[in-house]
């Protein structure tokens, strides 16, 4: 008896565990027009944790001849759903689907579809009509309306450099030129003053005021360019003290005598002979001898001074160069993208 017992009692909790596990198959239409396309579901009942396998189908694989399998997707751990398409008129027989539970082959139940072909009334040909030109796209504003906005934004860039380009023609450009020119060493330039007051003859003139003028101006310029102080603002005794330290003291003193002669004929109204004008014009010239640098540069470069006016001028031109430039890159670019977008929209 008690063995009877223990095979009931196992022969029951198997067919009890059976019970918890089953599949399901339904589909959403037995019948369906040829190429239409119908679901069938696939639902697993099964204890939490079950290993769950479903079969597995390839893209276009013939669930059955004449039946393909569309599409195959899962929902969650317990569904599937195969999508399928025929075009044979037929009634398809499904067999069951085979599902693995923890190892254990479990099938659902067989599924019927019907495929049902369409009615051609070939009595009646003059109903048919012929295939259909190509028909053109229709216009989407939501397409073009970028290209319309770059092609309006382009046009803007466009006037607003040409307004700019205008500015920089009527705004006419400053010449700045740099020019090198031949530099008169200073006492070049001296011995040429010199020779203006010996063509003059102004040291027998009876002017003796402008006479020792020019000739002192002469000199105290030969010093400020060659020792390099300003000589023009100075006294005489000033310029003499400067070059104590610089000549010989013979020709500094015969220079202290020309610079007394002048100041007392330019400011005492004193009178000098012929003879003494000549020889404070030998001292000159025997000063700047004495004095002279030949190895001093012989060129001069002279730049131009531009007014506030010209600078304004000359900034301006660069700003509307550079502003045309940045447009012209700008309405390249938005003109290639333009022609781009169309031709893709076209195409």
């Amino acid at each position: 008896m008690k063995k009877l017992f223990l095979i009931f009692l196992l022969t029951a909790q198997v067919l009890l565990v059976a019970a918890q596990v089953s599949v399901e198959a339904r589909i959403d239409s037995i019948e369906m027009m040829m190429g239409e396309q119908v679901h069938v579901t696939l639902t697993v009942t099964a204890p939490e944790g079950a290993k769950i396998v479903f079969p597995q189908y390839k893209r276009t694989q013939q669930l059955v001849p004449g039946v393909e399998v569309i599409e195959t997707r899962m929902e969650n751990d317990n569904v599937q759903v195969l999508t399928l398409t025929s075009f044979d008129e037929k009634l398809y027989y499904l067999p069951p689907f085979p599902v693995l539970v923890n190892g254990d082959t479990v099938k659902s139940k067989s599924l019927a579809l019907k495929v049902i072909a369409i009615d051609v009334d070939t009595t009646h040909y003059e109903k048919f009509f012929g295939p259909k030109d190509v028909q053109d796209n229709p216009f989407l504003w939501s397409e073009w309306a970028p290209l319309v906005w770059l092609t309006v934004l382009m046009l803007v860039l466009l006037a607003l450099g040409g307004y700019l380009f205008k500015r920089l023609r009527d705004n006419k450009p400053i010449i700045n030129y740099v020019r090198v020119v031949k530099k008169l060493l200073p006492h070049q330039k001296a011995m040429k003053e010199i020779e203006q007051i010996k063509a003059d003859k102004m040291q027998t003139s009876e002017n003796q005021k402008e006479y020792y003028t020019k000739l002192t101006d002469t000199i105290r310029r030969y010093i400020e360019e060659r020792y390099g102080f300003s000589a023009m603002e100075m006294t005489s005794s000033e310029i003499i003290e400067r070059l104590m330290q610089q000549g010989d003291q013979k020709a500094l003193d015969e220079l202290r005598l020309l610079f007394q002669t002048a100041d007392l004929v330019k400011f005492a109204k004193y009178s000098t002979l012929i003879n003494e004008n000549d020889m404070n014009l030998v001292t000159a010239v025997d000063f700047i001898n004495s004095t002279k640098a030949e190895n001093l540069p012989t060129e001069e470069v002279l730049r131009p001074q531009l007014s506030e006016e010209d600078q304004r001028s000359m900034k301006t031109r660069r700003v509307l160069k550079i502003a045309i430039s940045v447009i012209a890159v700008v309405c390249l670019c938005l003109l290639a993208y333009v022609v781009y977008g169309t031709w893709e929209l076209l195409s």
